[in-house]
């Protein structure tokens, strides 16, 4: 049986798996990140997709916790290049040369994760746009009947998972209203989070 919901925005994590406060950046408020984002070079071709805006202005206001689904599930740096095929509501990770089927994989690791995740505290999920595994909007999936549209593996985990946590693209926050909505979010969720302590 899950642990007593100690947060609306993380439904399923309770207060007894959330680590103590030690310090100020303790007290900050966190939010998952897409560790290519912030300059990790676990991408398929080695490099990253750092964005400034999130590693440098909300940085400073935010405590990151990095997440790389394709990396956690035990792929290699660099790796074989991926694409969802099949139906849009439950598509499968395959490599685009060699045809290996990844989903079991994946959906294993995602399976764990979101539980892992219940201890981090978040209050928020800022994802990489168009993955496989971490695109929310509009990531291409390849089937009978052409290019469709689902949600990347990790991605689709996380929003089952915490159906109430604030999860936004990156490329989305480029939109100023977008981007004051989602930060609104994150504080709403947080302070709900800490009127329920």
């Amino acid at each position: 049986m899950p642990a007593q919901i100690a947060s609306a925005c993380l439904e399923g994590g309770g207060a007894a798996d959330r680590p103590a406060a030690k310090g100020p950046a303790d007290r900050m408020i966190r939010i998952g990140v897409s560790a290519c984002l912030l300059g990790e070079k676990v991408r398929y071709d080695g490099v990253d997709k750092r964005a400034p805006y999130i590693a440098d202005v909300l940085g400073r206001t935010f405590t990151f916790v990095p997440v790389c689904p394709e990396v956690g599930c035990g792929l290699p740096v660099p790796r074989a290049a991926m694409r969802l095929e099949g139906e849009p509501a439950r598509p499968r990770l395959v490599t685009i040369e060699g045809r290996l089927d990844l989903t079991d994989q994946m959906l294993a690791w995602c399976r764990l994760k979101v539980k892992e995740l219940e201890g981090e505290d978040l209050s928020g999920f800022i994802i990489k746009s168009r993955s496989p595994s971490c695109g929310l909007f509009r990531v291409e999936v390849i089937s009978p009947q052409g290019t469709e549209y689902g949600r990347g593996l990790f991605a689709a985990a996380l929003a089952e998972h915490f159906p109430h946590l604030p999860v936004e693209e990156e490329g989305r926050l480029g939109d100023i209203r977008l981007r004051e909505d989602f930060i609104e979010r994150v504080n709403t969720c947080r302070r709900t989070e800490k009127e329920t302590q």
